[in-house]
């Protein structure tokens, strides 16, 4: 099964934009324009002072989730990642209390879809996500949320989304700054 294409309307309706293409010069428009019928990479940059916002930005990113989606989450520690799975999860109908599974790598959740939440921080080779069950997490019909997933980029699928979340402490204590990227890029 392959990820599918991210709907234009929902993501518009959430503060998404279409990736600009890139000109030839390297630069990339302040104004474009898409087909919507093209539509399938999504981008949007977001800051959040806490937690309780990081969850809400985490929530519209949620709401446009679909059986088969991967969303990856990389940060450093610290960063947020558990707190935009919350939001997340929230958006999928969730009622668990979620707690990132470093030790067991993966827990499972119930909502409207099933929710698989990695952490693979420990995994030392990627290769051993296979003893698991991996594929058949990420090709199956929940949505699976990989945090650490740089530890295991080689083995991930190319259309997925990709979170970045980034302290700054400069700006406070709980300043994050906020990057998806969907479509496999």
């Amino acid at each position: 099964m392959v990820r599918k294409s991210i709907g234009f309307n929902s993501f518009v309706g959430a503060g998404f934009h279409a990736r600009p293409q890139t000109k030839s010069d390297g630069t990339i428009p302040l104004i474009y324009s898409i087909k919507m019928q093209e539509f399938k990479a999504v981008y949007m940059e977001k800051t959040s002072n806490s937690p309780e916002e990081t969850e809400k930005i985490a929530f519209q990113v949620g709401k446009t989730l679909k059986a088969g989606d991967i969303v990856c989450l990389d940060g450093e520690l610290g960063a947020g990642k558990t707190a935009f799975t919350k939001g997340l999860a929230k958006a999928l109908d969730v009622k668990d209390y979620i707690t990132s599974p470093t030790f067991t790598i993966v827990n499972e959740y119930i909502g409207k879809l099933p929710m698989y939440h990695f952490d693979v921080y420990r995994i030392g080779d990627p290769e051993d996500m296979y003893e698991i069950g991996f594929e058949e997490y990420i090709f199956g019909d929940g949505v699976s949320i990989i945090e650490w997933s740089e530890k295991i980029m080689e083995i991930l699928p190319q259309e997925r989304i990709n979170i970045f979340i980034r302290k700054d402490i400069s700006k406070g204590e709980n300043y994050r700054e906020i990057v998806v990227k969907g479509g496999g890029y």
